[in-house]
């Protein structure tokens, strides 16, 4: 009689495979979760700067640094990085040695590895003239979806002191991510811990970052309203010193002048703003800034000059 109802053959019919989902991207680490936030907000500026960057080779680069301040004595500080030749990312390469010292001999170093393709360790040495001031080492694992990081400072078997941090980030979504800190420090006579739990959304355009924890609370959100401004806004709580702080800050980029500035204003009576100059084809860059608090009535600023 044939197909009196006019249906396909079952070996005709349309066969639908799932469909695969995108792997969870790697949520980065513990440390950078306020970083686009941060960078919007100008670095504090005193007194004058010279730095003169020079690259030697394309793996070692030094940089010389003088600077001069009316709160201080004039200081002198020599810069060097070495990079190797694995390079992970645009900004990651391995190993790495970065160290800076200044006329008095105190010196800032530090080393990072790559021991396998997820786990990297960094060494922080710090010195003041001949005396250690604190060595940490760090451990990290890189997962295809989640971080763990461990962190062990001064470490002091025979004085039994120790600070112990560990990070944990997990991706639950292409746009949440998930963890928390927890730091552990003993000293004779003295124990505690502290737990920080963590998240940060991703949109498109902004980004929303909260720590809350034992010790206090620290917000942040991020903004880009088009590729010439950004703006910023953090709030931090710290409950040991009974103390709360709102920032705003703002970056605005004008790249037909070859010309950054950025602002803030805080809840402390705080203003400030940096403005960076490029001057090509010459590789200097001029940054002049201003801050000024009006509750303790105290004013400084700063100029700087970069080579290179």
């Amino acid at each position: 009689m044939g197909n009196t109802l006019g249906l396909a053959p079952m070996g005709t019919l349309p066969r639908w495979s799932p469909r695969r989902e995108e792997p969870l991207p790697n949520p980065g680490s513990f440390d950078e979760l306020h970083r686009l936030c941060k960078d919007v907000f100008p670095a504090q500026m005193e007194g004058v700067k010279l730095v003169v960057n020079k690259v030697l080779s394309s793996h070692f680069q030094v940089a010389h640094t003088i600077h001069m301040s009316a709160l201080g004595l004039p200081g002198y500080h020599l810069h060097a990085a070495y990079a190797g030749d694995w390079q992970l990312s645009p900004t990651e390469v391995f190993p790495t040695v970065v160290g800076d010292m200044d006329s008095s001999g105190s010196l800032n170093a530090q080393v990072l590895i790559l021991l396998a393709e997820r786990l990297r360790a960094k060494a922080v040495f710090q010195t003041q003239q001949a005396k250690f001031l604190t060595w940490q080492f760090d451990g990290e694992y890189r997962g295809d979806d989640y971080t763990a990081t461990l962190t062990l400072g001064n470490p002091d078997l025979i004085g039994e002191s120790v600070i112990m941090v560990a990070h944990f980030l997990q991706s639950l979504t292409h746009r949440l991510v998930l963890g928390g800190e927890l730091v552990y420090h003993r000293r004779p006579g003295e124990e505690g811990a502290i737990l920080t739990l963590a998240g940060k959304y991703s949109a498109v355009h902004w980004v929303a970052t909260l720590n809350v924890g034992s010790g206090g609370a620290h917000a942040s959100y991020y903004h880009r309203a088009n590729e010439q401004v950004q703006v910023g806004v953090e709030f931090e709580a710290n409950t040991r010193l009974q103390d709360t702080t709102f920032s705003f800050g703002y970056h605005l980029t004008l790249p037909q002048a070859n010309m950054v500035f950025r602002g803030l204003v805080d809840s402390n009576w705080c203003v400030g703003a940096v403005l960076e100059k490029k001057m090509p084809p010459l590789p200097v860059t001029l940054a002049l800034g201003a801050f000024l608090n009006h509750w303790r009535n105290r004013f400084h600023c700063g100029f700087s000059i970069t080579v290179g």
